[in-house]
């Protein structure tokens, strides 16, 4: 192949059309958990976080709930993926081996907002969210009805492999996917770029800046023991009787059991089986789809 400007540019056409079918055929499960958030600088704040203002009736004049302000931010960080091709198999016209490489690069680049929402969740029992406390906590500070600070949990601790309950049918989910700029494919590779002039290296690449945060703890349930109906029926007790401030219920609806693949199998017995381990009627077939991310191993 002769190097040049017109077979540069169709090499780059090639190597591009390549990497966006990997990202489109790319399987993805971050949505389960989170809420895409569009950025427009380099640090968002979520101060908001924890206001669950309701409603009253209206006598005399109006009262503004005063709820408390949290200080919570994300701040984006930038991410990238390069890889180069060398000057003497684009000469010899041996360019057909790169075009997996860059189809896998395109599924790596949709891949890696799993890795980092999925990745932050297994973080929630040390990561701090908007209240000061970890994610998963016995102790987020609440107010009850008499407008008391009393402790709420969304966690019954334990030792062993976690696994997760959520509600995914609010509008914010329980954690953040902030976007900044969404991941672009570049080149260079013109001969006056030092990696051409210099190694004769055709260097192509991705870029983007985002990050991850936590949301609204009451959405989601994490839990360290061992995932039986017993425990799968507190975590779904509770996270339908979590309340916001001044006992408000939040009317949560778990909808999602997420699991490791190690979990699988007894995911799927408590939600799929018709009957429990004693030939009883399961009760709680169907009460929630078992979502296996492969990002929690």
């Amino acid at each position: 192949m002769i190097i040049n400007g017109a077979n540069l540019s169709m090499l780059y056409k090639g190597f591009k059309t390549s990497f966006q079918k990997g990202l489109d055929e790319a399987p993805s499960q971050w949505s389960v958990v989170a809420t895409r958030v569009t950025s427009t600088t380099r640090e968002e704040e979520y101060g908001w976080l924890g206001k669950f203002p309701q409603l009253r009736e209206w006598i005399g004049d109006r009262v503004i709930q005063n709820m408390k302000a949290h200080s919570y931010s994300i701040k984006n960080k930038t991410f990238e993926g390069t890889v180069s091709v060398d000057r003497d198999d684009i000469e010899d016209d041996n360019i057909g081996l790169y075009a997996p490489l860059f189809e896998e690069m395109g599924r790596s680049t949709k891949a890696f907002d799993d890795q980092l929402v999925w990745g932050l969740l297994k973080q929630g029992w040390t990561g701090k969210c908007y209240d000061g406390q970890a994610f998963f906590d016995a102790e987020h500070p609440v107010l009850n009805e008499a407008g008391k600070e009393v402790s709420v949990a969304n966690t019954d601790g334990g030792n062993g492999t976690p696994w997760f309950l959520i509600d995914d049918t609010r509008a914010l989910k329980p954690l953040i996917l902030q976007e900044r700029k969404k991941f672009q494919f570049v080149a260079k590779d013109e001969a006056k770029d030092e990696n051409v002039f210099m190694r004769k290296e055709y260097v192509y690449g991705v870029d983007g800046r985002r990050n991850v945060g936590f949301g609204f703890w009451q959405f989601a349930w994490g839990s360290r023991q061992e995932l039986t109906p017993e425990s799968y029926a507190l975590a779904r007790k509770s996270l339908m009787e979590m309340k916001g401030d001044y006992g408000r219920p939040l009317g949560l609806r778990p909808t999602k059991l997420i699991v490791p693949p190690g979990l699988e199998g007894k995911s799927l017995k408590i939600l799929n089986n018709d009957l429990a381990a004693g030939g009883e009627t399961n009760e709680w077939k169907g009460t929630a789809q078992a979502v296996v991310v492969p990002w929690l191993a």
